[in-house]
């Protein structure tokens, strides 16, 4: 065997990029505009180009395909993804990138996209026909690491505008999650976090007319003690 078939597999990158839109965890997708699996929904990504490290295909790629920048996102590699017979082509190895954020806008299709669009995740994770290759696969990865991270890391507060409320907050979590928390709980636990957020000392107005505090992000990273989603849960009696 020789040097160069040892060395057979293509390298590619895919993104994962997630957002709370409409009460709902929702992840940018892309309709394939060739094949394979033209027409398809699948992640947005693409091939390494000449000269090109990972990061650097990482940003061109979201950038041609939706029009993101890839710069204002909180941007981070995943993992990676190698069987064989993942991509009809022939073997390529994936390198997934998650990013997470809020307000995103609305995607631009270009490169090998047809169209770009959010979808929320929970309808594309109960049909795993509706992602070509194995971005189903990768998807629920993806969301699962999403759901332990917001556990003991203070990223929840990337889904959030730059000033927000302790509620909107709980409906990241809630939503994240898919499950619903006792306020007041929830309250003490991420105000007494070392870190987690800082008062700002302004007020926003509820939809029931309520005032209520701002925050913004601390400096903190992690999450001491952890937040659990069991015992988070509101009672059902």
């Amino acid at each position: 065997m020789s040097r160069r078939d040892r060395f057979r597999y293509a390298v590619a990158v895919d993104m994962i990029v997630l957002t709370v839109r409409e009460r709902a965890l929702q992840v940018l997708v892309v309709e394939r505009a060739k094949a394979p699996f033209a027409g398809q929904l699948a992640l947005p990504g693409g091939f390494l180009e000449d000269g090109e490290d990972l990061d650097q295909a990482t940003h061109r790629e979201l950038a041609e395909e939706t029009g993101l920048d890839a710069e204002k996102l909180h941007i981070r590699q995943f993992c990676t993804y190698g069987a064989p017979d993942r991509d009809p082509r022939g073997p390529i190895m994936s390198v997934a990138y998650v990013a997470l954020m809020s307000d995103l806008p609305i995607p631009t299709a270009g490169g090998d996209a047809r169209a770009a669009h959010w979808t929320p995740v929970d309808e594309l994770l109960t049909d795993s026909s509706m992602l070509a290759f194995d971005h189903h696969h990768i998807l629920g990865d993806a969301v699962e690491n999403a759901r332990d991270l917001l556990c003991h890391t203070t990223l929840a507060a990337t889904f959030c505008s730059p000033e927000f409320t302790i509620s909107q907050l709980r409906e990241v979590y809630e939503t994240v999650w898919g499950v619903e928390l006792e306020p007041s709980n929830f309250h003490r636990k991420v105000t007494r976090a070392n870190g987690f957020l800082i008062p700002t000392g302004g007020k926003a107005v509820s939809d029931r007319g309520r005032r209520a505090s701002l925050y913004r992000a601390g400096p903190a990273t992690q999450l001491h003690p952890a937040l659990l989603r069991e015992s988070h849960q509101k009672s059902e009696h």
